[in-house]
């Protein structure tokens, strides 16, 4: 009996083995991450996104091209990298990371959708085009910009107004108090007898 479960378990063993083996990625595989990196989003400040590429197949990625159409130009303004891009491949087992900047034009809810990216899965020159499509940030609230100010500004005008309208509270008890503290030490003071 434990020699039968023995090579039932050994059987089994074996055939994950081959299971495992045969399914093996044969090709490229990009997995693609899209990253909003500031906290704030704020209108008129530059938003930074990284796209991250990650090949997890044995052959290189071949004729990389990376699109996101997610940010119109109504909306968005590009201040820098592109939002259209090409790479001539990507080792096997490497990644690749590009960063784009831009800056909000409005302010309001705005949703992040995905990156598209399309890549040969090898060197070969009949390889098939593979069509994947980056994560999605989802939907992000870009703030206006006097609502930011108004919360993370240093408040400089506003502080020297309170330095101001508290100076009268503060001086006009220290010029009386001077006063009598002078009239009292010219009436307390004994005069010199010759």
């Amino acid at each position: 009996m434990l020699q039968k479960l023995a090579i039932l378990f050994a059987a089994f063993t074996v055939a994950i083995c081959v299971e495992e083996k045969t399914g093996e990625i044969q090709g490229a595989r990009l997995l693609i991450s899209k990253q909003i990196l500031n906290r704030y989003l704020v209108e008129g400040k530059d938003i930074e996104v990284r796209y991250s590429l990650h090949n997890i197949g044995k052959s290189p990625a071949v004729q990389v091209e990376l699109k996101d159409n997610g940010f119109n130009s109504d909306a968005f303004e590009v201040v820098g990298g592109h939002l259209s891009t090409k790479f001539a491949r990507i080792p096997p087992e490497s990644n690749f990371t590009h960063v784009v900047v831009v800056r909000p034009n409005k302010y309001g809810y705005f949703n992040f959708s995905s990156a598209e990216v399309s890549y040969k899965v090898s060197d070969a020159p009949d390889a098939q085009t593979q069509v994947s499509y980056s994560s999605e940030p989802g939907e992000g609230g870009i703030v206006a910009f006097r609502d930011y100010d108004k919360k993370f500004s240093s408040h400089y005008w506003d502080w020297l107004a309170f330095a101001l309208m508290t100076c009268p509270s503060l001086v006009i008890p220290l010029v009386l108090w001077y006063n009598s503290k002078s009239s009292y030490e010219k009436v307390s003071k004994p005069s010199k007898k010759n």
